[in-house]
């Protein structure tokens, strides 16, 4: 019953994060947002009980990558004027566009809420089973967005290289 409520409340902060994500101008206070979100992502996990995923989104993402992003935010220049604004222009278009689709999603997904039977004591997530699935069905996928996520970190640090 806890976990339920500190799930909930750790949903609508990380909701309230990946907002700010979107809508902060400065980098650096955008990047901190982005920290502080996948903390909660963290602590959702932590609350349904996958500890490994939890640790790991800490360990992987908020310490490693995070913490590369933060020594890129650094490298850029903070002189610039657009850096005096604390809020971007895109700030109301983010804000409806997410509206309209968490209202897509809730007309959507609503109606097709399927009754769980509850059953004691078992859990309904098995790590085979989730293992035979991911291997046999999405690992190119998830290549694919390794290799995607190599291209913009060596596109990134072109642009960088460049700038310089």
């Amino acid at each position: 019953m806890i976990s339920d409520v500190l799930i909930a409340v750790f949903a609508v902060m990380a909701f309230a994060f990946a907002l700010l994500v979107v809508v902060l101008r400065q980098p650096m206070r955008a990047a901190l947002a982005l920290i502080a979100h996948m903390v909660c992502l963290a602590a959702i996990f932590a609350c349904l009980e996958v500890h490994v995923v939890a640790l790991f989104q800490v360990l992987i993402y908020v310490g490693a990558v995070m913490v590369f992003m933060v020594y890129a935010i650094m490298l850029l220049d903070d002189r610039d004027a657009s850096y005096t604004q604390v809020f971007s222009r895109w700030s109301l278009p983010a804000v409806i566009a997410v509206g309209v689709l968490v209202v897509a999603l809730g007309a959507i997904l609503l109606p097709w809420t399927p009754a769980v039977p509850a059953t004691r004591g078992t859990s309904p997530f098995s790590f085979p089973a989730f293992s035979v699935e991911f291997m046999k069905h999405y690992w190119f996928h998830f290549e694919v967005a390794s290799i995607l996520l190599v291209v913009g970190v060596v596109a990134a640090w072109a642009v960088i290289a460049e700038r310089r």
